[in-house]
């Protein structure tokens, strides 16, 4: 038999588990069933906001779907690249504040894919961090949905490259923890945070409107009154601020500017190796706030 046609197969084969890559993973094995739901949803993270750090399969996704579901955390700049021909639909959250709830919007696209749509579910950083993409991939798998996962440049990322905050650097911090500053009240719920303390870097997503209790929890757990404390509204975007203070004036200075949303809070050593030279930076003195 010529070996080309296996090469064929195979090469096809490749090609259809690209596109239904939970339905038809185990088409070799004759086990896989053509899907009965022809649309296809694409959880898609569009980074911190600047539209240069999309990737190209971002891109590509929001310029060809027939529809696109979008946070309040997709910038402008991006949501302006969605075609005329494209339905917008917003479903946003915030603080208090949904024009959806999760429920809903997990619902919204299973039927919209069963309607044979081909679905792009926006969201601003990573999908897969603290963005609640993993649930509604289980949403979309438990409704035999063929769907796929674009990462997207997380916030953390983003925010300390813009302000030239390494995350980790050798001789400061060894290790990175992305926490969510959705936390409950009570200094024991940051318990984990109290080893190796002088060699890790903290980033809060979410964090400004708990920052009162993650620095009083923080200090209460073994971190220097003077820990290096970096706030980043709006990281990369051309409004972006930087404000430098310290981890036991974070509170104070989180009232002085208040940072709207998004905003990020790194806090570790590393914060010390900012650029003084960004004009967008506020290091003023909190102490007598």
């Amino acid at each position: 038999m010529d070996k080309n046609i296996f090469e064929r197969f195979y090469f096809i084969q490749k090609e259809l588990i690209m596109i239904f890559p939970h339905e038809l993973s185990d088409i070799h094995l004759g086990l896989a069933h053509k899907p009965s739901c022809s649309g296809f949803v694409s959880l898609v993270g569009t980074g911190p906001g600047k539209i240069d750090l999309l990737t190209l399969k971002a891109y590509e996704l929001i310029k060809t779907s027939d529809i696109i579901l979008y946070d309040k955390l997709v910038s402008d700049e991006i949501i302006g690249l969605i075609s005329h021909r494209t339905k917008k639909i917003f479903v946003g959250k915030s603080k208090g504040k949904h024009s959806f709830i999760q429920k809903d919007i997990n619902s919204m696209l299973v039927k919209l894919a069963y309607e044979g749509k081909t679905v792009v579910r926006l969201k601003g950083g990573d999908p897969f961090i603290f963005g609640r993409g993993g649930e509604e991939m289980l949403h979309l798998r438990k409704h035999k949905v063929p769907y796929q996962i674009i990462p997207g440049v997380t916030a953390a990322s983003g925010c300390s490259a813009s302000a030239e905050i390494p995350l980790t650097h050798r001789g400061l911090a060894n290790s990175v923890q992305f926490v969510t500053g959705r936390v409950e009240s009570g200094i024991n719920k940051l318990s984990s945070f109290n080893q190796n303390n002088d060699s890790k870097t903290l980033v809060f997503y979410m964090g400004v409107d708990e920052c009162e209790y993650i620095s009083s929890a923080l200090i209460y757990q073994g971190f220097s009154n003077n820990t290096p404390t970096a706030i980043i509204e709006r990281g990369t975007c051309e409004d972006e601020k930087i404000i430098i203070t310290d981890l036991l004036n974070l509170p104070s200075c989180v009232s002085y500017h208040k940072p709207k949303s998004p905003s990020l809070v790194i806090i570790g050593k590393v914060v010390s190796l900012h650029s003084s030279k960004k004009e967008n930076i506020d290091m003023q003195s909190y102490s007598d706030l």
